[in-house]
Order: C-alpha cells, then sequence, then structure tokens
C-alpha cells in the first residue's frame, strides 16, 4: 500500500499538468490501456482550459510525492438508483504496476461510500488490462459480468469486464484492515 498517494479534488494549479499528460500528445502510452477501441483526440490547451468545471466535476487528481500522477472520477451510470461508476488513469508509466492504482481506487471507494448514500461502487475495464482486473480483485471487488468479444481493438476481440463492491463487503473490508493496525 502506498500511503503517499493522496487523492484530491481538481485544483487550478493542476489544470497544466493534467492537460500535458492527458490530452497534449496524440498517442500518450496510458491510452493503450484506457479504452484504447475509443478514439483518442489531443486537445489545445486552450480548448481543455474552456471545458474545465465539466472536466473537473466529479474528479479528483492522483499525487505522490507532490506531482499529479493521474486522475480519478465517477459518473452516473443512473443517478436516480444511485448506480455509479468509477475510473482512475495512471498516465506515466513508471508508477504502473506499483500499488499506485490499487490505492488511488481505494481512496475513491472509501470517498464515495464515505460521502454518498451507495450501496454499491464498480468499474468497467477490458480483458486486456490485466492490471486493472488485478487492481479489483486485490481490493475484494468480484467480476459481476464479462461480455464476451464485445471490445475489438488491433484486430482482436476482448471481453467487457465489470467489477463491483457492495457497500457492506467494503464496510468488512475496511474494518478487518483496521484490526490489523
Amino acid at each position: 500500500m502506498h500511503s503517499e498517494v493522496i487523492l484530491r479534488k481538481i485544483e487550478d494549479r493542476d489544470l497544466f499538468r493534467i492537460w500535458e499528460l492527458a490530452y497534449k500528445d496524440e498517442d500518450p502510452e496510458w491510452k493503450k490501456w484506457d479504452a484504447p477501441y475509443y478514439e483518442h483526440n489531443p486537445v489545445p490547451y486552450e480548448e481543455f482550459l474552456s471545458d474545465k468545471d465539466a472536466f473537473a466535476q466529479n474528479r479528483w487528481v492522483i499525487e505522490t510525492a507532490g506531482s499529479v500522477i493521474g486522475t480519478a472520477g465517477f459518473y452516473w451510470e443512473h443517478e436516480p438508483s444511485l448506480w455509479s461508476e468509477m475510473g482512475i488513469v495512471i498516465y506515466e508509466p513508471q508508477y504502473w504496476s506499483g500499488g499506485y492504482g490499487t490505492e488511488a481506487i481505494r481512496l475513491l471507494m472509501r470517498e464515495m461510500f464515505s460521502s454518498m448514500p451507495l450501496v454499491r461502487v464498480g468499474y468497467t475495464t477490458w480483458s486486456g488490462n490485466k492490471r486493472m482486473i488485478r487492481v479489483g480483485e486485490k481490493l475484494g471487488m468480484t467480476m459481476e459480468a464479462r461480455l464476451r468479444k464485445c471490445r475489438y481493438w488491433n484486430g482482436e476481440y476482448y471481453d467487457s469486464i465489470r467489477m463491483g463492491i457492495l457497500r457492506e463487503e467494503w464496510e468488512a473490508m475496511e474494518a478487518a484492515a483496521a484490526a490489523r493496525t
């Protein structure tokens, strides 16, 4: 676990760095793992700034050692039934497979369960992103759905994967972690 991972609301001082990581490059390395079957379009900084409020809504920065390394957020799949989906992106490869994403998802689950009357949180990934599937497993999530061969990328079909955890499962996990400390 990375205690140095911080999840905090996006501030104006973060905007250039987020743009640099997420929207400056035409073919960023992170996009090969984050839904690569959706087109990525670089955006000029001025255009990104013009939509900054919409971008920052329900989003946080993931920070370590004083540097922004990613973003985390959620959206409503169906708000009247309190069905939300969350996600993260760790933009730089040097922070992959080091526990940063796991800790960011843990913090995001804590934020969502603590601030909203949710009974479940989850995310959708694809079978090509083994690291994200492993994050869910490490955090006690259940693979709730596997939609076979519905994501086509680079001449190959992949499955869409839905991971989720119920509030009571999360509370039990948090209580067990607190008892160990």
